[in-house]
């Protein structure tokens, strides 16, 4: 050819081999990402035959992050995260501390050194944020509670990961490593260097709270306004690929981290949802590209050389961290749903692992094998992920019946588990039981307040439990496909179940529940999806609700009332 087609060649070589490999997975009931990663295992140098170019497929995956990232900010705002900060903020610490721990004693035991076992252990307690979006939003549990503690913890992880590959050049000089760089240019002292990265991340976020905040919803409408949808499109995209370039290369930021403050900052316009629509193309399409890169990484031949180091890098991943998550989120009290749903979605690992690796083989820290068995592990955990995900209900009907244990973990003396016993009785017959308190439910509680119709909340975040019981609002928390939590809320004496979170994994339990304790109640369901309102009608979960649907009828009627109105006269 007259001119090189490199990018050309190797996006059309992996998004066409992905296309196959995911449909030969998907016809075997495996995962289509397990397809992707194994296109990239074809497509790297460790294969045979036509190789792809390595660095450019990179690239086009930090894109792929970037527009996740920016979808994930759209559809969450500053106090979505904030309500979650007291659990995923110390447990994703904690969690990494233990993880971390965990890399540690098993690299020490094959006798690498301090430094290459702190740089393996941080590398295994990192998540994979691709990963961990793709399978919220494949279950529709992105927006739930237990969707936004892992995001927000996936976010402290991003944060703390930002902290550490800043530190970790000057840092190798006294551990062992070196840093040419340091070296020819001074070093300019830890705390001096620990006190620019905080300086920096603390200055951007500052800056997208104040600036950000007012300038991106301004930018969107004024774009909309023109009415292309070209300029539109554009414009999120820019934004999003704009803000995380420059937060890397001004802030020293992760590229997702950046690409997601920008779209949390665009989800205060009333086009948010615009935006998110318009961008899912792009995102699906690069996500691919992710985990095929992913997978040209990967050199087959470890899981012959090494394959019990393998394993015991697998079982860290997949086990250890999921031990530690899930422990902790019931040490906080939350339910068991949500201490599963956060394990799950922390056992795998992905790029930040990658990076981290990578930055300490080129540092002299790791060996080239803990490379290696990074990318290992991170093929198999990523692999795994989905099936531990689809384990989640099975596993959480299995502990409930047969663990007392774990049913006494579960709900420990906790106070906000149980109805104060001042609560009057008379507001406790003939309620209403609201679950969830988010955007929906909080809506339909202030139409009851309204109309002096009394209810109680069933709501697994902890924070909004505790701001209800403040405003004297009757409220539990916990999980309500656990029976306890609905027989706290009265349900035997409650005269409609409203169910108004997003979550309709466990829509169908919770209606199973209410009628055993109560036969005559009624029951008004939200949903977004029509095969799902066609499926509940069938089973007659009673009432329900789907979203698009009452909006066109609220506007169809609004229409109609304007026309069957007679317009005033004026003198």
């Amino acid at each position: 050819m007259p001119h090189s087609v490199t990018l050309i060649t190797t996006i059309a070589a992996a998004l066409g081999l992905a296309l196959i490999t995911g449909l030969v997975a998907v016809r075997l009931k495996l995962p289509a990402l397990v397809g992707y990663l194994i296109a990239g295992i074809i497509l790297g140098p460790a294969t045979p035959g036509f190789v792809a170019d390595i660095g450019l497929s990179s690239q086009l995956a930090e894109i792929g992050v970037m527009l996740l990232m920016l979808g994930v900010g759209l559809h969450f705002s500053l106090e979505d995260l904030l309500a979650v900060r007291r659990i995923a903020l110390p447990g994703a610490i904690v969690q990494i501390v233990v993880a971390t721990l965990l890399g540690f004693g098993v690299a020490t035991m094959w006798g690498w050194s301090i430094a290459a076992g702190i740089v393996f252990g941080l590398a295994l307690s990192v998540a994979s944020t691709v990963v961990l979006l793709r399978a919220l939003e494949s279950r529709g549990i992105l927006e739930t509670v237990n969707g936004r503690i892992a995001v927000g913890w996936l976010v402290v992880e991003d944060l703390v990961t930002v902290v550490v590959l800043v530190l970790l050049p000057p840092l190798s000089l006294t551990i062992g490593g070196f840093s040419p760089s340091q070296a020819a240019a001074g070093d300019p002292g830890l705390l001096t260097t620990l006190a620019l990265t905080l300086g920096k991340v603390a200055l951007f976020i500052a800056l997208m709270l104040v600036v950000g905040r007012r300038l991106f919803p301004k930018l969107l409408w004024q774009v909309a306004r023109t009415g292309s949808r070209e300029l539109f499109t554009l414009c999120v995209i820019a934004t999003a690929v704009g803000v995380a370039y420059g937060s890397a290369a001004l802030f020293g930021v992760s590229f997702a981290l950046g690409a997601f403050f920008a779209g949390m900052m665009m989800r205060e316009s009333p086009l948010s949802h615009r935006a998110a629509e318009e961008s899912l193309p792009f995102r699906d399409s690069f996500s691919v590209l992710f985990f095929v890169s992913v997978g040209m990484l990967f050199d087959p031949q470890v899981l012959v050389r090494e394959p019990m180091h393998v394993i015991v890098v697998a079982a860290i991943i997949i086990i250890g961290k999921s031990m530690a998550a899930f422990i902790l989120v019931l040490l906080f009290r939350y339910p068991l749903n949500t201490a599963l749903t956060v394990s799950a979605s922390l056992a795998q690992i992905g790029e930040f692992s990658f990076i981290l690796a990578g930055l300490g083989l080129s540092l002299g820290l790791l060996p080239a094998e803990g490379q290696s068995l990074i990318l290992a592990g991170a093929i198999i955990s990523i692999a795994l992920n989905p099936l531990l995900f689809r384990a989640i209900e099975p596993a959480q009907a299995w502990i409930r019946a047969r663990s007392k244990l774990a049913q006494a973990m579960e709900r420990p003396d906790d106070p906000l588990a149980t109805l104060p016993m001042t609560v009057d009785l008379n507001r406790l017959t003939g309620q209403v039981v609201l679950v969830g308190y988010g955007r929906v439910g909080r809506r339909i509680g202030e139409a009851l307040t309204a109309k002096g119709i009394s209810f109680v909340v069933a709501e697994a975040n902890r924070e909004i439990v505790e701001n209800l019981r403040a405003r004297d609002i009757p409220a539990v928390s916990g999980d309500a496909a656990d029976p306890a939590v609905l027989i706290q809320a009265h349900i035997q004496r409650a005269r409609v179940l409203v169910i108004a979170t997003p979550d309709t994994l466990n829509v169908r339990r919770m209606i199973e529940i209410a009628r055993t304790v109560n036969p005559r109640i009624e029951t008004v369901v939200r949903t977004h999806s029509e095969e799902e309102a066609a499926l509940l009608e069938k089973e007659n979960a009673g009432k329900v609700f789907l979203g698009e649907h009452e909006l066109a009828l609220a506007m169809t009627r609004h229409v109609l009332e304007r026309f069957t109105t007679k317009p005033k006269e004026h003198p």
